[in-house]
């Protein structure tokens, strides 16, 4: 099995909508850190599982300098920022998003 990590860094701004009261319903934005896995048994004619500049371009045009309420089908948190940057970017396993220091969400594919 090959696996390949891919560190992004990005900024952009949301607000979530809760059942509870909580500061985070007021527009705010983080520079978010977002680490992609990826894996495959055979390498592409290229030679690689997925390139780096592919999973750079689909997370950086999806979510830098974003709205991310706009961009998202669902409540923008950043577990359902890591679910689909996973179901977006080929080969992916697993995506971790870091919203701020302490603040990590992970999806991880089964």
């Amino acid at each position: 099995m090959y696996y390949v990590e891919k560190t992004i860094e990005i900024s952009a701004a949301h607000n979530l909508m809760l059942s509870y009261e909580s500061k985070c319903e007021a527009l705010h934005g983080h520079n978010w850190k977002i680490v992609v896995y990826c894996k495959a048994e055979e390498l592409n004619a290229d030679g690689m599982v997925t390139d780096f500049t592919h999973i750079k371009r689909i997370v950086k045009e999806t979510f830098d300098h974003k709205y991310i309420n706009e961009v998202l089908p669902c409540n923008p948190s950043a577990e359902n920022m890591a679910r689909w940057i996973c179901d977006h970017v080929p080969n992916c396993y697993k995506v971790s998003v870091q919203e701020s220091g302490g603040n990590v969400a992970i999806y991880e594919r089964d």
